[in-house]
């Protein structure tokens, strides 16, 4: 089976699927989806980009089509607002005029507008455990009657602190349910999640979690501190499409945005101390191509969907090693092939010696001509041969 005409769907469904020209399944769809349909619980791992959030939208609408309610029937908990708000917009694509729209229930936003959605019985919430936690704290959720489950992005959930907002969510849903699990890591949190709420689930994993996908060329560029905006400026101007540049601190992504756009870039910026307006303007300008750069902190490692993303830049290496895989699984998504470039100064060359032995990773290093004042940076010196990896004891690279 290998694609979604050949998926026991409904015609609706079929021809909504045709209609957003999803024609061939993923390896996770593949795996994930049949046994979903047969109502099974099911635990997905597999790199990101590699179409997750299909592997459980279609069950989940093909069963909400069949088995119609006047209340809360399925649930979705997703770690960031921009997930949630994806997640959603994909539900919108491809429900049947005769399904009801989805509740998005997250944070940063009014909530007079998800009670009102909750009180009227949504079938679907998709929602932050934050604040969907808090409407049901003051009774305006009504999750009794939740037949499936989805927890998407569950390691990520789990890192953010809404381990305590989850149990008490899931504590109110009946015990007699379908859950779907998807995550990039199988962590140990994520497994005790898997043995307390799921009922032999069927593990759909997906080679390995913990490394880029083959379609991400990867690049470390060693450079003095006080070089890295002068580096940066000439991979953004050799750059023809769109780049995500992760900055380590919220002040940093804002202050690294301004300087961009005064170099005449169109930069957006998203991080937490954004507003939700601020941060849903600058993901659809850049979705959409009016940004050619997006400057952002962690909370975009995960949540965002762009497919065509050509270059990931890290401005300063990530805090978790684990998350430099999820920065630079932001580019080469639907199969296509992608670039993902570290700048590297003075201690960081320690940290990213560090990111690579954690990962097994070998990773290309590059270095800029920086003696000539005035004249444009060009890479001279390819530093991959000098710079061979030595195992220490008990690793094995792959």
């Amino acid at each position: 089976m290998t694609t979604f005409s050949e998926l026991p769907l409904s015609s609706a469904l079929q021809q909504k699927l045709e209609a957003a020209q999803f024609t061939n399944l993923t390896p996770i769809q593949e795996g994930a989806i049949p046994p979903a349909l047969e109502g099974r619980d099911v635990i997905g791992t597999a790199q990101t980009g590699t179409g997750k959030t299909l592997a459980f939208l279609i069950p989940l609408i093909e069963t909400l089509q069949r088995e119609p309610a006047s209340h809360t029937t399925a649930l979705v908990l997703l770690p960031t607002r921009e997930l949630a708000m994806q997640v959603h917009e994909q539900y919108e694509q491809l429900r049947a005029r005769s399904m009801p729209k989805a509740a998005l229930v997250i944070g940063g936003v009014s909530e007079k507008g998800q009670i009102q959605s909750l009180r009227a019985g949504s079938e679907l919430v998709i929602a932050t455990p934050g604040r969907l936690q808090d409407l049901m704290n003051r009774k305006f959720a009504d999750l009794r009657h939740v037949t499936i489950l989805v927890l998407d992005e569950a390691d990520r959930m789990l890192d953010m602190g809404f381990l305590p907002a989850i149990r008490r969510i899931l504590s109110v849903l009946p015990a007699k349910r379908q859950t779907l699990c998807f995550s990039a890591t199988m962590e140990q949190s994520v497994a005790g999640l898997v043995n307390d709420y799921m009922r032999d689930p069927i593990r759909v994993a997906l080679g390995s979690v913990l490394k880029p996908a083959e379609s991400v060329q990867l690049r470390a560029y060693e450079v003095r501190p006080g070089e890295k905006l002068d580096v940066l400026r000439q991979l953004l101007y050799a750059e023809k499409g769109q780049t995500l540049i992760f900055a380590r601190t919220k002040r940093g992504a804002e202050r690294l945005a301004k300087d961009l756009v005064r170099d005449g870039f169109n930069a957006g910026v998203i991080h937490g101390d954004r507003s939700q307006s601020q941060r849903n303007a600058a993901l659809s300008g850049f979705q959409e191509g009016r940004y050619q750069v997006l400057v952002a902190t962690d909370v975009a490692s995960r949540g965002l969907h762009v497919d065509e993303v050509a270059h990931v830049i890290n401005y300063d290496l990530p805090k978790m090693a684990e998350d430099f895989i999820h920065r630079v699984g932001r580019t080469g998504r639907a199969g296509l092939q992608g670039q993902a470039s570290s700048l590297v100064a003075g201690a960081e060359v320690i940290e990213l010696r560090h990111i690579e032995r954690t990962l097994k990773l070998k990773i290309e290093r590059k270095q800029f001509d920086t003696s000539a004042p005035g004249r444009p940076m060009r890479v001279v010196q390819n530093t991959l041969a000098s710079r061979t990896l030595t195992a220490l004891p008990g690793e094995v690279f792959a």
